[in-house]
């Protein structure tokens, strides 16, 4: 792929010359040629000039081939959900579509660049080229890039520079901009009886109740869900005891699912130095949330840290059903999608192997996606192509624009159905 940073006006493409291959060369005196080539005659080729584009700066490389474009016909709304009114509700991404008669590498191209960039998290670099686009693509030829602003503004929070875009899209395009969407209320799944808990400020040896009444609970085999939103830290004896819980309550099976913990762990992570031998009880407890919220990519990463720094053999990977993982976060009974929720990074989507080899029409709800990564796009390819390939139509159903064309990019409107909701 190739991303050009800056737009250049439309113009008439200058006519190109025909290229002149060199007279062929008088034939020259060669080691005798094997047996198999005795009697191909030698022919010298015209000089030919090759180029090549290097990746984007920042994306990670999968095993996977981008598509130059896309085929609209992989992307199709003939598909009956529960919900009665999810017609009205959802339509086949326009995204999906490319027109290649009215500039339709370039204008994909330029897609391409903006969607890498704020896949890497680089939504300043990414909304800089957007507000540019929307200028350099006239009219309605440009709207996918205006879909693309609405939604980077949306992701950022941005409500007054949504607005003002608003007035802007209807003169341009002179059409209805879309509605700015208030935030949707993580959907969870709820277990019978759970109970609700918190962790939060620093947890230190002296103030260390609420951990052993959480630990009576899981002895108890309780569902607990346990809200760490506002979790500063923990010293390392009461990290030992976490580790410890969450490491039974794994293995045993008992519902104890941690909420908001993401900044906690990052938070926990930059501590853990390579080489610092100081604090084993609290890497003990990153590895542990790690198993649990990270992927395994970043979890063997920190557990070579660990054995580097302490000498001894690390906790291995485990693939515990009980294991909470924070992609599938529910199957609501009013419509059995399969929703997800904040910010993909690094997933490799192993809980879906389940979802996808059991249900007849997987539907995947991408409502509550903020952001993924280029990794998880690529991963998600690679869950989903063995079931595609066997016949499965699994579904992927209201990503934003920006994680729509990402899907587009590495090829996986090519394993899945996506729809989009209607701008």
């Amino acid at each position: 792929m190739v991303f050009s940073f800056f737009k250049k006006q439309a113009q008439k493409m200058p006519e190109r010359q025909m290229a002149k291959p060199r007279p062929l060369q008088p034939e020259v005196a060669s080691p005798k040629p094997a047996e198999a080539e005795a009697d191909l005659p030698a022919v010298a080729l015209p000089d030919l000039e090759f180029t090549s584009a290097a990746a984007p700066a920042g994306a990670r490389t999968t095993a996977i081939s981008t598509p130059a474009t896309i085929d609209e016909a992989s992307v199709r709304t003939d598909i009956n959900f529960s919900v009665e009114d999810f017609d009205a509700d959802f339509t086949e991404s326009s995204v999906m579509g490319i027109d290649v008669e009215h500039g339709g590498d370039a204008i994909q191209s330029d897609i391409e660049h903006v969607v890498v960039l704020f896949a890497n998290g680089q939504d300043a670099a990414a909304r800089s080229l957007l507000e540019s686009f929307v200028q350099s693509y006239p009219g309605t030829e440009g709207k996918r890039f205006w879909f693309l602003l609405f939604d980077l503004l949306q992701a950022n929070g941005d409500r007054a520079a949504f607005d003002k875009l608003s007035a802007d899209f209807v003169e341009a395009c002179e059409m209805s901009p879309p509605p700015w969407r208030a935030e949707v209320p993580t959907l969870v799944k709820k277990n019978p009886g759970e109970k609700l808990f918190v962790l939060q400020g620093v947890l230190t040896e002296e103030g260390a109740q609420p951990v052993a009444e959480l630990a009576g609970l899981a002895a108890q085999k309780i569902a607990v869900r346990v809200d760490c939103g506002k979790l500063v830290g923990c010293d390392d004896e009461v990290a030992g005891e976490l580790a410890e819980l969450l490491s039974k309550a794994r293995r045993s099976g008992v519902a104890l699912t941690l909420t908001d913990i993401d900044p906690f762990i990052e938070r926990l992570n930059e501590r853990m130095v390579a080489g610092d031998a100081s604090h084993s009880k609290s890497w003990l407890l990153l590895l542990e949330l790690l198993q649990r919220h990270g992927s395994q990519e970043a979890f063997e990463e920190r557990a070579v840290d660990y054995a580097v720094t302490f000498e001894l053999s690390p906790p291995s990977w485990e693939n515990v059903a009980g294991a909470v993982v924070k992609s599938v976060l529910s199957m609501p009974p009013q419509d059995g999608a399969h929703y997800l929720s904040g910010d993909l990074k690094h997933c490799r989507f192993d809980d879906l192997i389940t979802l996808l080899e059991t249900e007849e029409q997987p539907v995947l709800d991408f409502s509550g996606v903020r952001r993924m990564d280029f990794f998880s796009a690529g991963q998600l390819v690679n869950r989903i192509a063995p079931f595609k390939a066997a016949g499965k139509d699994v579904v992927i159903r209201s990503p934003n624009h920006l994680i729509a064309e990402l899907m587009a990019v590495v090829g996986l409107n090519k394993q899945a159905r996506i729809i989009v909701p209607k701008s």
